[in-house]
């Protein structure tokens, strides 16, 4: 049996939230451009909830960039879709199923397009959401608006724009509540300026682009959610048994999720009225930067610094490493007593950073997701420079000595780096017997820079090295020594001793 809304009520497990009967009568109130498994795990999931709540009551028109051959899942199973929430929150371990009733239909805009532009000219249609990638945010400077479809998302959304112009007489309260969830700094403001720019590109009205400008919210938003997409595939046959249904379209997801929308707008809040059903997950806000802030630095900084101490400590998974004693005293100890307090500003106290991290550290002990350490090794220096430099800047401004755990996180990250360059150009490097390949823009770089050096030598190299952090590192009181103390500790005695000793 596949799922549909004909089979629901055959559904066999007592634990799977079944869709509200009325759903389906529900108006359709937001385009989304993009059927990818984070629209679907995570603000879809957001839609679900509302409705499920009676708050938002309004359903989902999905654009996908290109017709599927065959049957269409989306068709077959009637929009439905499970959604597996599974995780640590607070301590507790979450496992639910929800059957997510959120999208009413899904258009092509290949073969579509015409019906696409027959929904933007819905009264009721009040929000556009879009993930079309980091790519989907960028100037096609020969878009036409004419096309069918444009070539771009932005191009294509500057066509509904235009036929909503139309349609409504350009008046005032015709315009939509934008918001891209792309992981694109101001995505917001960035897709404004390329749509206008766009709309000058095709000799549009001056009067249509003030519309543009007036009559539509922008908003940048900021959206976390591990959403791994379907489980391997035994999880999913066990998970299918369970249910008494197949579904093409299952995803699982963590139960930490966040969606940070940045408008001052009292309209454009209460059109996302759907925030009302998970104001903890679903923050709208003057400013997001506090947001963006927490999670460039706890949430990725903490991978970043901890990376190389879990490989040189043998684990391969976040779970695995989590799991040890050892690892779990030194991630603990570096975010939340070294960088928490290192990144507070007028918009983030103590408290914020601590209980962030909290949640943080919820998120890495998740037993059902596998996160890969060597992936998460993929660019491991321009991370650094991006995520730590900053959180070592601001430790060192209010600090006179140098932060343990960080100095040793680096230092493992130095030793990751030490590699040698195999026939094929890659570079290998080798930890607990193991091989790895480094996939790094800089590995010649660091590589270079253990050539024949010891411990304090590469250290020293490394730190100084403006080309890789823009600044010398080794100008920070004390951390050189702290760095090259770690450094040796890893190589003489090896992990756990290294951690234990701090």
């Amino acid at each position: 049996m596949n799922l549909s809304k004909q089979n629901l009520a055959n559904v066999k497990a007592a634990s799977a939230q079944l869709p509200p009967e009325n759903v389906f009568a529900l108006p359709e109130k937001i385009l989304q451009f993009g059927t990818g498994v984070l629209l679907r795990g995570l603000i879809d999931d957001f839609i679900d909830k509302a409705n499920r709540k009676g708050i938002f009551n309004g359903r989902i028109v999905v654009v996908k960039s290109t017709a599927t051959g065959g049957a269409d899942a989306f068709a077959t199973q009637d929009g439905l879709y499970t959604q597996l929430i599974k995780g640590i929150d607070n301590g507790t371990k979450v496992d639910e199923v929800i059957i997510n009733s959120s999208i009413s239909r899904v258009l092509a805009a290949s073969d579509e397009w015409a019906e696409i532009l027959k929904v933007a000219t819905s009264k009721e249609l009040k929000v556009i959401i879009s993930n079309t990638t980091e790519v989907g945010i960028t100037l096609v400077d020969d878009d036409k608006v004419t096309a069918t479809p444009p070539k771009s998302f932005p191009g294509k959304l500057l066509a509904v724009l235009l036929k909503r112009y139309e349609t409504f007489g350009g008046s005032a309260d015709s315009g939509f509540v934008i918001v891209p969830t792309e992981l694109v700094v101001d995505n917001g403001t960035k897709l404004k300026g390329i749509v206008k720019q766009l709309a000058i590109n095709n000799n549009l009205s001056e009067a249509f682009i003030n519309w543009i400008d007036s009559a539509n919210d922008f908003c940048n938003s900021l959206v976390d959610r591990i959403v791994p997409g379907k489980p391997a595939a035994s999880e999913l046959k066990a998970a299918e048994e369970t249910l008494g249904y197949t579904d093409d379209l299952l995803i699982m997801s963590e139960c930490y999720r966040l969606w940070a929308i940045e408008t001052s707008s009292a309209k454009s809040k209460e059109t996302l009225s759907f925030s009302k059903a998970d104001e903890e997950g679903v923050v709208i806000v003057d400013d997001i930067n506090k947001f963006r802030e927490l999670k460039l630095r706890l949430l990725n900084g903490t991978h970043t610094f901890s990376c190389g101490l879990a490989i040189v400590g043998g684990f391969a998974t976040v779970k695995e490493a989590m799991a040890n004693s050892t690892f779990s005293t030194f991630i603990t100890n570096v975010s939340n007593n070294e960088m928490a307090p290192a990144i507070l500003n007028k918009d983030i106290n103590l408290a914020d950073a601590q209980a962030f991290a909290g949640k943080v550290l919820d998120r890495f002990r998740n037993p059902f997701i596998e996160h890969l350490w060597i992936s998460i090794s993929m660019q491991y220096t321009s991370k650094m420079k991006l995520r730590n430099v900053p959180i070592l800047q601001k430790y060192f401004a209010a600090n006179q000595t140098p932060p343990s755990y960080m100095a040793l996180g680096f230092a493992a990250y130095i030793l990751f780096m030490k590699s040698t360059k195999n026939a094929d150009g890659k570079y290998i490097g080798n930890l607990n017997g193991k091989d790895y390949t480094i996939t790094d823009d800089y590995a010649a770089v660091l590589s270079g820079h253990w050539d024949g050096a010891d411990a304090e030598s590469v250290v020293n190299l490394v730190l100084k090295d403006v080309s890789l952090w823009d600044i010398d590192l080794s100008g920070f009181n004390g951390f050189k020594d702290a760095v090259t103390k770690q450094l040796e500790a890893l190589i003489n005695n090896g992990f756990e001793a290294a951690v234990n000793a701090l």
